[in-house]
């Protein structure tokens, strides 16, 4: 488990292997989830512009309206 000392101003170094593991260079910005239990989950923020096409390629199956509202009513019934 990595850790680092908080400063007197709120500022900390994020250890070699957590930049790695985000694939964060400098200038780039992370943000902070706050979950419960008090813990705190650190993800790599993306510009809007970089999802451009992410989901390319991922399906040709579309869904229409009445596929999601039966998808919705299964999961709200637990199934």
């Amino acid at each position: 488990m990595q850790e680092s000392t908080v400063t007197t101003k709120g500022q900390t170094t994020l250890p070699k292997d957590v930049r790695a593991a985000l694939k964060l260079h400098p200038g780039d910005r992370v943000r902070y989830m706050i979950l419960d239990g008090g813990e705190v989950r650190l993800v790599r923020s993306r510009p809007v512009m970089q999802l451009a096409g992410l989901l390319k390629d991922r399906t040709d199956k579309r869904a229409s309206l009445e596929d999601m509202d039966e998808a919705i009513a299964q999961g709200a019934a637990g199934q």
